[in-house]
């Protein structure tokens, strides 16, 4: 098998952002795109010969082809091991698992997470790293900076591997390793929970409805729900993984999961219903007849991670991005343990997780995890949930009332509006971003304004600065609004704005989120005035 050198150019555009580089499927389909990147990340982290890499991707449109590419500039750029998926499928969270029970030096995930999939979708590439968490800013810094400058890309003249094929073959001089994507990483959910007593629940007759959305979740959760859990069969909705997730935008939010959110809302609701998202690292969590905000979930997961084996031990501490609400700080602060305020993106978690500084993370975009991998992972916090509704014997409902009257409520809500033109996006911000220093003593829809900055990080562990994260208007008692473009995206901006109120109780705990929050959204329009310079009469996502 011959290693062959292409001559390349750079091409353009090719930065990574919070999570890895995404963009257009038929872009990275398009000569030379995905192998530039691939390269360049080969270079960025000194090379791969000798080393041990996992891959594997989320199953859209293209993971296929561009899983052989990767084995193949692998090869050719002398690593020494390729570890897996079956048919190039892995989980995010799974993906982390491997990295580190393996002890391999990184890994490459194909996925753009929550975006939509198909030839006309979206497509992703990241590196993680060997502690399985995402590339810090400052390898995804190097990576970009390859990019400018490659003139060529090393890949193997070979054949497919035979990716259904579970066991060891060779590749030119490489060996790949082709494994089942989900036991390791049910296994691994077997030593965190109870499974004996979460099986007693589903036995007594608990019903729950799992929404894999047509995406890389779906083998996972019937394995362990139906098969492991004993829940019954057709508990996991939409569970084939599609390359196009049939058709689904496999973002689990109200409106995207509206499937799940109609029969939770209604009269024949089981007990407990939760969705995923593409690449497995998303979740959303409803009751019947309540949705709980990724924000309250973590601080529920915080306040009750102790009756879950894996956690028995208690916290370390609890960290979450800034945009999402302060509710789990209240707990960190009655359990008497540290909380972390970062940027937004899961990278930022890594360094306190490795400290051990954290246990629990989480991010208002439906992302929360442990210290069990150094991903976000979607099945793991239902499964934690599961344990808690076993342990307790109590509704959602009930769990989400009682914590409120002992911790106070944040009203939570996040706005987005998508595909706006991007110099307008920017425009928003950037003249917001001029009024911060005068805002301070405003009163604005009846509210002072106490503090107004534009976020910035310093890495508590290894002292790295991160600046310009976000836009925060703090307003006398705790409200606030944070406003950011997201890092996800792949057409034009889209804005996400995020509103905050806590309401200590014991009255006004039942409030409805958006009248709750009323007076906030007034606010936001009075200072940005997103809707009047968009021409949109509201956002396009509430959640």
């Amino acid at each position: 098998m011959e290693t062959l050198t292409v001559e390349t150019r750079p091409i353009a555009g090719q930065k990574p952002g919070t999570s890895g580089l995404r963009k257009k499927t038929t872009l990275f389909m398009s000569r030379h795109y995905l192998e530039n990147f691939i390269q360049s990340t080969f270079d960025a982290i000194g090379g791969v010969a000798g080393k041990c890499l996992v891959l594997g991707g989320d199953g859209r449109y293209f993971n296929d082809r561009a899983a052989q590419v990767i084995l193949r500039m692998a090869a050719a750029n002398g690593a020494a091991r390729v570890i897996i998926g079956q048919g190039a499928i892995l989980s995010t969270p799974a993906a982390s698992h491997l990295i580190r029970l393996n002890g391999a030096d990184g890994g490459i995930i194909l996925s753009a997470s929550h975006n939509p999939g198909g030839r006309d979708g979206d497509f992703g590439v990241k590196f993680n790293m060997a502690n399985g968490g995402p590339a810090p800013e400052a390898v995804t810094a190097a990576i970009h900076a390859r990019t400018e400058e490659i003139t060529s890309y090393r890949i193997l003249g070979a054949g497919d591997a035979d990716l259904m094929r579970i066991g060891p073959q060779m590749l030119g001089k490489m060996e790949v390793l082709v494994v089942d994507p989900v036991a390791d990483y049910a296994a691994l959910m077997e030593r965190l929970f109870d499974f004996p007593k979460m099986r007693a629940l589903f036995a007594g007759g608990f019903r729950m409805r799992f929404d894999a959305m047509c995406a890389v979740t779906g083998p996972y959760a019937a394995e362990i729900l139906e098969n492991r859990l004993g829940a019954a069969p057709g508990t996991v909705a939409h569970g084939a993984p599609l390359p196009d997730f049939g058709g689904m935008h496999p973002d689990p939010n109200p409106t995207w999961a509206h499937e799940l959110m109609a029969e939770m809302m209604g009269p024949s609701a089981p007990d407990f219903g939760a969705a995923s998202d593409g690449d497995g690292d998303r979740n959303m969590v409803v009751g019947r007849g309540i949705y709980v905000s990724p924000s309250d979930s973590l601080a529920v997961l915080a306040a009750n991670a102790h009756l879950a084996p894996g956690y028995r031990a208690g916290l370390k501490g609890v960290a979450r991005s800034m945009p999402t609400s302060a509710a789990a700080d209240r707990v960190a602060a009655r359990l008497g343990i540290a909380s972390y305020e970062t940027p937004t993106g899961w990278k930022f978690f890594g360094t306190l997780l490795d400290a051990g500084r954290a246990t629990l993370c989480g991010e208002e975009s439906f992302g929360t995890g442990s210290d069990h991998v150094r991903e976000k992972d979607g099945l793991w916090a239902v499964l934690l949930w599961l344990n808690i509704l076993a342990e307790r014997k109590e509704t959602v409902r009930e769990i989400m009332e009682a914590h409120w009257s002992a911790f106070g409520r944040n009203y939570y809500s996040r706005h987005d509006y998508e595909a706006l033109p991007a110099d307008l996006g920017a425009a928003v911000m950037d003249d917001l971003r001029a009024r911060l220093p005068g805002l301070p003593g405003q009163v604005v829809e009846g509210m002072r304004v106490e503090t107004a900055d534009d976020f910035s990080y310093v890495d508590p562990v290894d002292g790295s600065a991160s600046a310009g994260q976000g836009l925060r208007v703090v307003f006398a008692g705790g409200s606030r609004l944070v406003l950011r473009l997201s890092g996800t995206g792949t057409e034009g901006a889209t804005l996400r704005l995020y509103l905050e109120r806590y309401v200590a109780g014991p009255e006004g705990l039942d409030q409805d989120v958006q009248e709750a929050l009323a007076p906030l959204i007034r606010a936001a329009e009075t200072l940005a005035a997103i809707r009047a310079r968009s021409g949109r009469t509201g956002p396009d996502v509430i959640t």
